[in-house]
Parts: structure tokens; C-alpha cells; sequence
């Protein structure tokens, strides 16, 4: 492991360490550019100690609308947290109960109007990935992440980074609601394995053993039911689908097991039915766990404006960048405990504590380091203060949906065809697992818009229209249809470029402590300051206990 990536799990949160990114900020003079500059002026600075409850939970119920369900659901394996009680009860603190999102509740129609589309085009064009990763690596005395994919240099036909940094593309279904493109952001994610995932027995470096590790990972994470450890053990799949996983083509003669079952070892199979007990190569020493990442485990995660002219609606310029590392691998009875710890720290009144700080990342209880860099008012990218550190911890803290506390490999597109950039172009609107019914239409049915809030105006106009869900419009992206996923979630060009040019105004104004989403239009969907406990979810007979990450491909 490169000598800074070790020093990012080592360096303590220290008056020394925070003195040191201080001292360096102070030299940097002018208009230099410094990535650490806002982090470092604004340490100490307590903020909103609830900034991990996101946005969407200020969403008003009215009618019965639900788009909680989502999230607040009935764990899986490790995963012991059942809070679909949250879409029941606001169970906030009393810190807690007035909305601090409060850019949500700005119209920006009118901002966004007065920017051209050639200036909103020409400034989402523009990289601002490559001038990070100069002056990260300039700085020696920075103990955090610092982004050695080379984009530039592109991805391979398998999704491989070709710069040989172990990247590899992961090619997902959003997560519903909220982050879809048609909602303001599009992003990409890339995952990395440690040295010895992607090593054979010898230690020599093997793509085939780095493609059998992922597709092992894949088979432990992205299956809705545990895979069992020989033929005949474990929960059957839904009635009807092909057991196990597809995955690309991998060598059961280098795992040394029958994967798919049919008593022989061969070359290439494509469906994992069943695990063995270690992964392979070099990481034969490492436990394979369902629904659990193994230490060193890395994601990167960009969130971009959209290119309306781009196919997969990325733009070069990023709104952030996030990055995640399995630091360490607690086992089921220390993950049970921290869940216990966090409901009765809840229980107490407590704002959850996570330790770190911005120049490192902040750890959650569960074994991830989350580091992340957003833009400044001139849109180049910079570290995220403490506060807006805190704002990414409430998805990747203890969420019932969540699958060891992340979403994307959980809802890969199965098989090599999953192995490549994000694009939805050609990707069904399948079912979450256990659902008859696709995504997109049960989200749309239960939430009563596209979004949260029910401010997506052209997602209305388009599947409600006089009010009513039109279910056979959105079963056309469903499978068997004529259309695909992308075709329900991507916004129109005009949409696109508005919430654009909104996004960029709350960059100028450098406010992200009240939120990073934008609306376009007034706001209604959006409570100011939550009264009494009641979601009236619960009188309406509109709770729901089935929210899954896992896809029922």
C-alpha cells in the first residue's frame, strides 16, 4: 500500500495534524489554489451536530406520500437494524426539528434563467478532477486521500482504470428518489481491491485473479439471498429466477471449487450458486462474508452535473468527490453491538459521533473511512469541511437498506456487463428483490412523485398526468418493454441545463452547511420545522417493510 494511503488510516485526530494543514494553508498566498485552504479556516467550528440526517427526511407525508420506505426497512444478514419505525415517527432531537436544509425552500428558477446555456455548458466541460489530484500530490505534508485514478487515461474494454491502479468501473441502478439524474446529479462509482486480491498464489499480479476476487465479491454482496457453501444449504432465490449470481466469465481451476455447482471444475463458468469459504490468489488467507466488504476495500464515487449531450449524461466538471475505505472488518457480534450502541445513543438524545476529521475522513462504527472534496466558489474542488463531512454519514451509517453500509455494488449490473462505466442506456427497470413489480413504478406509486418532495415537475407532468399515475407509461422501461431505465429517470435537455445553473449558484454562495440539493420552482413538499412524532404514514396504512438495495435481475 503507498506509503500515503497508509498514513490515512494512521494519522490521529491531533491539534499537531491540524496545525500542520494550518501552517500549510497559511502558505499558500494569492489566489493559489489550495484544496485544504476552507477545511482548515473552518476547524473548530461545532456547526450542525445533526448534519447526518439527510435532506429527504424534512420530506412532508401529506397524503400519505411515502418515499421513506426506501431507506427505513428491515436489515439483512449482519445488517440487524430494523428502523422502519422512521417512516411511522420523526424520532429527531430537539436540535434536530427545524429543517437546517434550507436551500431546499429557495426557488432558483430565476437564478438559473439569467445563465446562459453556452456559459452553464462551457463551465460543466471544464475538468476539475486533474488540477485536484496536481495539487493534492504537491502537498507531502497532506495525510488524506489523494486520487490517483487518471481518468485521462481511460478505462479498458473490461472497465479496468489503464493506468494500473486497480480501479475498475462499477455500473449500477441508482438508488430511487433522490438520486436519480432527473433530480439534479448524475455519478459514476469505481471499485479497488487490495494488492493481494489482485495477486495469485506466487504474488505476481493476475487479472484472472483479480476478475475471480470481484466476481466472488459480487456473488457475497450483490445476491438477495446468502449463497450457500455447497449444493442444497441455504434460502432458495424468488420463485421463477436462475439460483445464484451471474457474474463475467471466471476460472473455477484458480478458485479450487465448484462455483456453480455441477460437480466439475472448469475454465469459465458465468453463475456462482455457491461460495467458498476464502477468496483466491494471494487473499486465500481472507474470509469470504455474505454482504460484508474484506479490509482495504476502496470505492470512489463521483457526483457531476449533467452533459445533456453526453450519453450517459456525466460531465467532465465534478460537484464532488467521495471516497470510502474498509478500514477494518468487524465481525457479526461487534457489528450487532455497534447497532445496539447507536440505537440507545439515539434513545439518549445523543447526535452521533464519528471519529476523524476532514483532513483524514471520518470513520463510521461499521469500518469505513469516508473522505470527501467539493467545490469552491470559483468550482474547483476542495476538502469538505467537518460539517459537510458529517452530511455523508447519515446513508453510510446505520440505515436498515443499506448493504455493509453501501448501495452500489449491492444494485451492479450482474455479470461482465456490470463491469464497465456507468451508463443506464439499455439497463431495465427491474424489481427489488422480492417485488413483483419495477422500482421506478413502485417508487412512483408509494412516493407520489418523482422525488421526495414531489417537486419534480416535469416527472408529474410526464407518468401523472390530471394527477393519476400513468402505470403503463412507466412499465414501457420496465423488462419486456420498448424503452429503459433512461428513459424514465433522465430529465429533458431544458431540465437538465436549469438544474445546472442552479447547482452553480449554490457554488457561488459556498452555503452547502443548508444543503446541496436545488429546486426548481416553490418548495412545497419541504417541511420548515418538524411538529409532534406522527409521519401520519401510519394512520394512512401506507408503512412498508420491503424496501431492499438488492435487484431482483
Amino acid at each position: 500500500m503507498p506509503a500515503r494511503r497508509e498514513r490515512l488510516l494512521s494519522v490521529p485526530l491531533a491539534v499537531a495534524a491540524l496545525s500542520a494543514v494550518l501552517a500549510a494553508a497559511a502558505r499558500c498566498g494569492g489566489g493559489d489554489y489550495d484544496p485544504l485552504a476552507t477545511a482548515a479556516a473552518r476547524a473548530g467550528h461545532a456547526g450542525n451536530p445533526e448534519a447526518s440526517i439527510p435532506p429527504m427526511c424534512y420530506a412532508s407525508t401529506a397524503g400519505g406520500a411515502n418515499g421513506c420506505w426506501t431507506c427505513h426497512t428491515i436489515g439483512i444478514g449482519p445488517n440487524t437494524l430494523a428502523d422502519h419505525d422512521l417512516q411511522r415517527e420523526y424520532t429527531f432531537s430537539d436540535a434536530a426539528r427545524r429543517n437546517p436544509w434550507t436551500n431546499l425552500l429557495e426557488d432558483l428558477s430565476a437564478v438559473a434563467a439569467r445563465t446562459s446555456d453556452a456559459e452553464i455548458l462551457e463551465y460543466i466541460r471544464q475538468d476539475n478532477y486533474a488540477p485536484l489530484r496536481r495539487a493534492l500530490a504537491a502537498r507531502p505534508d497532506y495525510p488524506g486521500y489523494v486520487p490517483d485514478l487518471d481518468l485521462e487515461a481511460g478505462l479498458d474494454d473490461e472497465g479496468f482504470a489503464r493506468d494500473g491502479s486497480g480501479f475498475r468501473a462499477v455500473r449500477y441502478k441508482p438508488f430511487p428518489g433522490s438520486f436519480w439524474p432527473t433530480n439534479g446529479s448524475a455519478g459514476d462509482v469505481f471499485i479497488r481491491l487490495p494488492a493481494a486480491f489482485r495477486a495469485d498464489a506466487s504474488g505476481a499480479p493476475s487479472r484472472e485473479v483479480y476478475k475471480l476476487n470481484l466476481a466472488l465479491l459480487e456473488a457475497a454482496i450483490a445476491s438477495p439471498s446468502p449463497l450457500p457453501s455447497r449444493v442444497g444449504d441455504g434460502e432458495a432465490g424468488p420463485a421463477g429466477a436462475p439460483a445464484g449470481r451471474e457474474v463475467e466469465p471466471v476460472s473455477e481451476l484458480l478458485a479450487g471449487f465448484d462455483l456453480d455447482g455441477d460437480g466439475a471444475l472448469e475454465p469459465a463458468v458465468t453463475r456462482v450458486v455457491r461460495l467458498p469459504a476464502r477468496y483466491a490468489g494471494a487473499a486465500a488467507g481472507v474470509a469470504l462474508r455474505a454482504w460484508i466488504y474484506p479490509r482495504g476495500t476502496e470505492l470512489l464515487h463521483s457526483v457531476r452535473y449533467l452533459d445533456p449531450d453526453r450519453p450517459a449524461l456525466l460531465s467532465a466538471r465534478m460537484k464532488e468527490l467521495r471516497y470510502a475505505r474498509k478500514v477494518d472488518e468487524p465481525d457479526d457480534w461487534a457489528i450487532a453491538r455497534a447497532y445496539e450502541r447507536e440505537a440507545q445513543e439515539k434513545e439518549e438524545g445523543q447526535p452521533p459521533f464519528h471519529a476523524g476529521g476532514p483532513e483524514v475522513g471520518l470513520r463510521n462504527a461499521f469500518g469505513w473511512q469516508i473522505q470527501g472534496f467539493i467545490e469552491d466558489e470559483q468550482g474547483r474542488l476542495r476538502l469538505q469541511t467537518a460539517e459537510e463531512h458529517r452530511a455523508c454519514m447519515g446513508c453510510h451509517g446505520a440505515v436498515g437498506v443499506a448493504v455493509d453500509h453501501t448501495f452500489s455494488l449491492a444494485r451492479k449490473v450482474p455479470g461482465a456487463a456490470g463491469w464497465r462505466h456507468q451508463d443506464l442506456r439499455g439497463m431495465p427497470d427491474v424489481p427489488q428483490a422480492g417485488h413483483a413489480e419495477p422500482e421506478v413504478l413502485t417508487y412512483l406509486r408509494r412516493a407520489g412523485g418523482a422525488d421526495d418532495y414531489r417537486g419534480n415537475a416535469e416527472m408529474l407532468a410526464r407518468f401523472f398526468p390530471g394527477g393519476a399515475l400513468d402505470e403503463a407509461e412507466v412499465r414501457r422501461g420496465a423488462p419486456g418493454g420498448d424503452r429503459d431505465l433512461a428513459y424514465l429517470v433522465a430529465p429533458s435537455r431544458e431540465r437538465a441545463l436549469l438544474l445546472d445553473k442552479a447547482y452553480r449558484a449554490l457554488v457561488r454562495a459556498q452555503r452547502f452547511e443548508a444543503g446541496r440539493d436545488v429546486t426548481l420552482g416553490p418548495a412545497t413538499g419541504v417541511l420548515r420545522a418538524v411538529e409532534g412524532e406522527s409521519t401520519g404514514l401510519g394512520e394512512a396504512q401506507r408503512v412498508y417493510l420491503d424496501g431492499r438495495a438488492h435487484l431482483a435481475w
